[in-house]
């Protein structure tokens, strides 16, 4: 139990922060600033730019960012167009939705469950929580593995072009959302084994019962006077 109510959050946390971050893929496009038609170069004359700028574009669930490469130009917007309407990303935002609400909705039930505060846990409701994490984890992993499958044409085949000398490829985002998926996994699979009863120490003079009624039932104990007797229960 402990083991699940570390891992779930965990996971929880790791995965809302792939959601919200716009680093779920990478690209790298040059602008060629030589060309008789740059608006840019004939603009601003005599200023001394570089023939060509490398442009960063960065696209996430919500949000696309681009920024020019070492400097401070950097512009975020709500992911729209083609990209936006991609049903593959479209799905993967309805995974991560639900996976997000169905492990929050696990870890509540598993923490009423676990009763930190009291001896005796609810098993069945811990082991309920622990199988909305799982749920939750197997969706993340879904959303993550269809994204990723489909990186490259993600709001591209619908149109049928692609940016010049663009190259795409996994990023950061991306990987807190596998450690975070693995981790609801590894949490909500350790509330489920919380589900079955430890068993109760068996007496050595009596191993036939499941437990010691009264130990001063067997007289090798009671027959001891110096011996403090309790009574124990399971």
């Amino acid at each position: 139990m402990v083991t699940g109510i570390v891992f779930s959050p965990l996971g929880l946390v790791l995965v809302f922060t792939a959601a919200i971050t716009p680093q779920w893929r990478e690209g790298q496009a040059r602008l060629n600033m030589t060309g008789p038609g740059s608006l840019l170069r004939s603009s601003v004359k005599g200023q001394g730019l570089p023939d060509s700028l490398l442009l960063l574009r960065s696209d996430g669930l919500w949000e696309t960012c681009l920024q020019v490469e070492h400097s401070e130009l950097k512009q975020c917007w709500p992911a729209a167009g083609p990209y936006q309407r991609d049903s593959r990303v479209r799905l993967a935002q309805g995974l991560i939705l639900t996976s997000l609400f169905l492990c929050g909705t696990g870890i509540v039930l598993a923490c009423v469950g676990v009763r930190c505060w009291t001896d005796l846990p609810l098993r069945g409701v811990a082991a309920t929580g622990g199988l909305l994490v799982v749920t939750a984890g197997l969706l993340s992993l879904t959303a993550l593995g269809v994204y990723t499958h489909n990186l490259g044409i993600l709001g591209m085949s619908s149109q049928g072009t692609k940016f010049p000398q663009l190259s795409l490829h996994p990023a950061g985002s991306l990987y807190f959302g596998w450690l975070g998926s693995c981790s609801q996994v590894l949490g909500g699979s350790a509330l489920l084994l919380s589900f079955k009863r430890p068993k109760c120490p068996t007496c050595p003079s009596c191993p036939e019962l499941p437990a010691c009624p009264a130990c001063q039932s067997f007289p090798e104990i009671s027959n001891k006077p110096d011996m403090n007797v309790y009574e124990v229960s399971c």
